[in-house]
């Protein structure tokens, strides 16, 4: 079962918050950032307030990043909310009334893996990228995919090279995937460029392949073509930083920034491949 982006703990703290509004708020927060609603869901729950949030909560799949993106704008919009109050109420006897409320949701979602800064919720590691690679790795139920995709939300911050050795073998264990699918044969020690210059032969993704009639042709080659450079950066930087081999003592490693580009690259392009294997039938 794929796991929830925002835990339940997270979700009910948020809606106590909502008690405290009124009905119309409810709807307006959540109809505004276009969160579905399922009217005919009965949470048996005290309270009107309670009830319409949970029949939204119903109507939302937290372990899907498109669902999941509408729920975080509306808290997106309670933290700001409440943040704003707080200045408004500066000195006043509400102010650490309102500035509890803040700070006890914000613990929440952070805990939850997402960062409230600059009136954003993001990712922990400031992309969507993984997020969106996770949704279509659920589709074809892979246990490898998903191992390698909670390896890397997991070390990207406190163990760069892990998660800049696991953004290779991502990206291999995706060409792999869609090459033993679409029964193209394959070796199991092929090398990153190897895998992906396959991978794309069986998926059409070659720039040779693109007329000159189709709109944008130059802009679509040139970007076909840098898949095979995301893929040769990958197994450079996995060679020179990443897991996987032995180092010296005193080799220093990258930063979690440098982390965060690997494994963003890694999910894009894996994203893309899946997607493309899912969408063209063979």
């Amino acid at each position: 079962m794929a796991k929830d982006l925002i835990s339940k703990k997270t979700r009910n703290e948020f809606r106590e918050y909502f008690v405290g509004t009124s009905l119309r708020e409810i709807e307006m927060e959540f109809d505004a950032a276009d969160v579905p609603f399922d009217g005919d869901y009965d949470p048996n729950l005290s309270g009107q307030r309670r009830s319409l949030v949970e029949q939204y909560y119903h109507a939302v799949d937290f372990s899907k990043w498109k669902d999941v993106r509408k729920i975080l704008t509306v808290y997106e919009n309670v933290l700001a909310e409440l943040e704003a109050r707080t200045e408004e109420n500066k000195g006043s006897e509400w102010e650490t009334q309102v500035k509890g409320y803040f700070n006890s949701l914000k613990k929440w979602i952070e805990r939850d893996g997402y960062l409230y800064t600059n009136g954003r919720l993001l990712p922990v590691d400031k992309s969507a990228q993984i997020h969106e690679v996770t949704e279509v790795a659920n589709r074809f139920d892979i246990p490898e995919l998903q191992r390698q995709i909670e390896r890397m939300r997991d070390s990207v911050e406190d163990d760069p090279d892990l998660a800049i050795g696991t953004a290779k073998e991502l990206v291999e264990t995706t060409c792999k995937t869609i090459l033993t699918e679409r029964e193209v044969e394959h070796e199991d020690d092929w090398e990153i460029m190897k895998l992906v210059k396959e991978t794309r032969k069986s998926l059409g993704l070659v720039p040779d392949e693109v007329p000159d009639s189709a709109k944008g042709s130059e802009v679509i080659r040139r970007l076909l073509s840098n898949l095979g450079t995301i893929a040769q950066g990958l197994g450079e930087l996995r060679n020179l930083y990443g897991t996987g081999h032995g180092r010296a003592g005193r080799r220093k490693g990258l930063s979690p920034r440098h982390a965060r580009l690997a494994v963003g690259s890694a999910a894009t392009l894996a994203t893309f491949l899946l997607e493309t294997h899912e969408q063209r039938h063979f």
